[in-house]
């Protein structure tokens, strides 16, 4: 069953990997007031006013946190060697010391420009799955959700005819 809440993706993952994903969305909700977090595609995705700004993906060997805001890449290329302008990301390999200056960084930056400039285009959720090099066929969709009323139907045994 693929994981419908961040907590749930979380706990899906193995150790090393789930301690590592934590840090950088705890990082990411101290960080960005305001911003709201679901599960998308299987990955972790943060949206302000009802547009992504970021996302977390979890991987065998690595964790990267895309940005919807390509500027903030830009900007910060030069000085930090985990910075991947193609994706519009930045991908972190040593699980183990993952750079919790950079995440803030990249966090602070994109929310600074996305609310200095509200008119501006907003990536749409396809334009950013594409930016950011996403796979169609690797994303995980989730599964309808489907309700269970305990009770309401099922026949009332203690009742005698």
């Amino acid at each position: 069953m693929v994981p419908t809440t961040v907590g749930g993706y979380l706990q899906s993952l193995p150790n090393e990997r789930r301690v590592a994903m934590a840090r950088v969305c705890s990082m990411i909700r101290r960080s960005a007031r305001g911003v709201r977090e679901s599960m998308r595609f299987g990955i972790a995705f943060y949206e302000l006013d009802g547009a992504p700004i970021f996302a977390v993906e979890s991987l065998e060997k690595s964790l990267r946190l895309y940005a919807a805001e390509r500027s903030v890449i830009e900007e910060l290329k030069d000085k930090f060697k985990t910075i991947n302008t193609e994706r519009c990301c930045a991908e972190f390999t040593d699980l183990n010391c993952m750079p919790l200056d950079v995440v803030e960084k990249i966090v602070r930056l994109s929310l600074a420009v996305r609310r200095q400039n509200p008119q501006g285009h907003i990536p749409t959720q396809e334009e950013l799955v594409e930016m950011w090099g996403i796979k169609e066929e690797t994303l995980a969709v989730a599964p309808p959700i489907v309700r269970i009323n305990r009770g309401a139907d099922t026949p009332d045994d203690s009742k005698e005819n």
